[in-house]
Formats: C-alpha cells, sequence, structure tokens
C-alpha cells in the first residue's frame, strides 16, 4: 500500500523472551507463541492501514511494536486530519474492533471444530495451548488499547480532546507523561501478580510513550525555527546552458552535493552531483539542462522548518530545497547541511540567552 513497514528492536527480542517462557514445552511452541503474537498485531494493524486509506489520509511509515504500530503521516494535512473528528475516532476504534472480531471468529471456530479448547482455564496465554492463546491475545490487545495510556488508542482519545483545548504540543507532553507512569504500574503490577504478559505490555507502552513524546519535543522545536535561520547563503548555482565538464568542475571546488540550475533570476531545475558524473560517464559531455531535475519545491525565508522537513521527507529522492524570494534564490537547504544548521543554531540561542541572563 505504498507505506514504509518499520519494526522495533525489542519487538524481535521478545521472541527470545517467549522461547525463555517455554522452555518446558519446547523451542517449537516458543516460536508458535511469538508468531501467534505477531499475527495478533497485523490484524491489528492490517484493518487501521483499510482505514485510513478509506479516510484518504497518507502514511509514510508504520513502526511496529508488540502493542501495535505508531503511524507516520506523509503530509501535514493526513495528520491533522487523524487527530481530530471522525478520523480520529475511526483510526482509534479500528484496531480495538478488529481484535475483538477476530475473537469471536477464532472462538466460533474453535467451537465449531471441537467443543473441548478450554478457554476459561489459566493460563489464558501459554504455548502449552497455542489454540487458547490465539483467542486470549486477540482479546488482550483488544481491551488493552481501551485503557487511558498514551500512546494506546484510548489514550490517544483523550489527547485529541484536551488538544482542541489546550493545544497539541502540551497535550502531548501530559500525555506522554500519564502513558509512562500507567505502564510504570503495569510493570509493578505485573510482578507482584507473576503476570509477564503485564510486564511485558508496561514495557512496550513505556517505549511507545517515550517515542511519542520525542516526537511531540521535535515537531515543537521545528515548527519555532524559521528557514532563514538555518538556511545556506554562501551556496553555488549552476546554468542550464552550462556543459557538463564545467559543472564538475565547480564541484570539485565545492562541498555542495546538489545545485540550483538557475536561468537569470528565475530558477528552472536542481542537479545532484552525483547525476552530473553519472552523465559525463554514460553519455559523454554535454549540457546541464539535460541532466537537470525539474521537479523541486521551493520554501520561503519565513516558512518553519517543520513544514519544510516534511516538504523533503514526502518528496521521494528530495534533497534540496531552494529557500527563494521575489522569485529569486536567496538560499538553499539540504539534508546533507541540515543538522550541523541546527545544532550550530542551538549554540547560537545557547549563547544569546546567557548574554541576556535569561
Amino acid at each position: 500500500m505504498g507505506v514504509e513497514l518499520r519494526v522495533h528492536a525489542f519487538f524481535p527480542l521478545l521472541a527470545v523472551v517467549c522461547l525463555g517462557l517455554s522452555a518446558a514445552d519446547g523451542w517449537p511452541r516458543g516460536l508458535g507463541l511469538f508468531m501467534v503474537l505477531v499475527a495478533t498485531v497485523l490484524v491489528r494493524e492490517t484493518m487501521r492501514l483499510l482505514v485510513a486509506a478509506w479516510l484518504g489520509l497518507r502514511l509514510r511509515a508504520i513502526l511496529f511494536l508488540p502493542i501495535g504500530g505508531l503511524f507516520a503521516y506523509a503530509n501535514p494535512e493526513s495528520q491533522e486530519n487523524a487527530n481530530q473528528g471522525s478520523g480520529q475516532f475511526a483510526i482509534a476504534l479500528a484496531g480495538p474492533l478488529a481484535n475483538g472480531a477476530a475473537t469471536l471468529v477464532l472462538i466460533a471456530a474453535f467451537l465449531g471444530a471441537t467443543g473441548d479448547i478450554k478457554l476459561f482455564v489459566q493460563p489464558w496465554i501459554t504455548s502449552a495451548y497455542l489454540l487458547r492463546s490465539m483467542v486470549w491475545m486477540q482479546a488482550g490487545l483488544a481491551l488493552l488499547h481501551l485503557l487511558p495510556a498514551y500512546p494506546l488508542d484510548c489514550g490517544r482519545l483523550l489527547r485529541g480532546r484536551f488538544a482542541r483545548e489546550h493545544g497539541l504540543s502540551p497535550t502531548g507532553r501530559m500525555a506522554a507523561g500519564i502513558g509512562q507512569g500507567l505502564a510504570l504500574l503495569a510493570m509493578v503490577g505485573g510482578m507482584f501478580l507473576h503476570n509477564y504478559w503485564l510486564i511485558i505490555a508496561g514495557f512496550f507502552i513505556m517505549i511507545g510513550a517515550q517515542i511519542e513524546d520525542q516526537g511531540v519535543v521535535f515537531q515543537s522545536v521545528v515548527d519555532t525555527v524559521q528557514m532563514h535561520e538555518v538556511m545556506l547563503t554562501d551556496f553555488s548555482t549552476l546554468s542550464p546552458s552550462d556543459t557538463l565538464s564545467d559543472a564538475l568542475l565547480r564541484c570539485v571546488h565545492s562541498l555542495q552535493e546538489d545545485f540550483p540550475v538557475v536561468r537569470g533570476p528565475e530558477l528552472v531545475g536542481i542537479v545532484s552531483r552525483q547525476r552530473i558524473v553519472d552523465a559525463l560517464r554514460n553519455d559523454g559531455n554535454g549540457y546541464v539542462q539535460s541532466v537537470m531535475s525539474r521537479a523541486f519545491q521551493v520554501a520561503r525565508p519565513e516558512d518553519t522548518l517543520g513544514t519544510t522537513i516534511r516538504r523533503l521527507t514526502a518528496g521521494r529522492g528530495l534533497a534540496l530545497i531552494p529557500i527563494t524570494e521575489s522569485g529569486r534564490v536567496v538560499g538553499i537547504v539540504s539534508v546533507q547541511n541540515l543538522m550541523s544548521s541546527m545544532s550550530l543554531l542551538a549554540e547560537q540561542r545557547r549563547l544569546e540567552r546567557q548574554e541576556t541572563g535569561d
């Protein structure tokens, strides 16, 4: 569906935990228990993907955790629609409904095949009885997301409600803190009750809350930085009538990887150093206009860094955004220089605060 799938490093390591908990039953059953968990998460996230597609939301990536996936949206419009109104409720309800429906289907199938699967015998989730574990894993994940702990589904709904009144950034920080607190309680409770799955759930709720908290902090920072604060003002340009050999000579004396191509004051394209080298090797000398890309986006000096980063990540292969003012290129922002510019800007702001005594 055009969405990048990522798996958190701790998710595969959970297979080792399942093997350890299933030592008495043999490693095949331990691996089977882990696959039951994977299937449970896939049921949930497949339904959420379908609902997101039905709502017209564009996703860039999903990060898989054992408690479910964390969505990264491809544009601010999709993120805004997913965090408010009917879209927010649809995304939040999709996961629990999918796992709840899967629970009922599995119960009906197993009871139809055999009337003796002992659904209510503890432990409910164990490698010794994988059929029973399939049912309760689905039911458990559905019930888990009814807890008001961010980033679980119910916690997201509560965050969205308060965000409309107090703003997304402060509400997100508060929701992430509450989620981490409830996760800690779940882990402590699991230790007292000797419930390993409660400990695991609490651990991954805390991981998810930390990831979301970092995202909120990052967003709050980049939305306060404007492009004129981090853009490169000392840069080189090329002309579409430049030969590739002349352009390569310019590349030798520049640290830039990508160059704006201008005709007079007008921006007409973008070309990369590697594209110039490849064209010279394969086709011999020619002109820059034959290899430059005419698909590009521009930003204004007053645009926020957050908006520009979303443009960089939304455009596949987009590595450079020219900053234009009255049709003239006044700066550039590239992935290559962005992190160094941000660190230097942070240091500059720190020194300014020291000088003012704040």
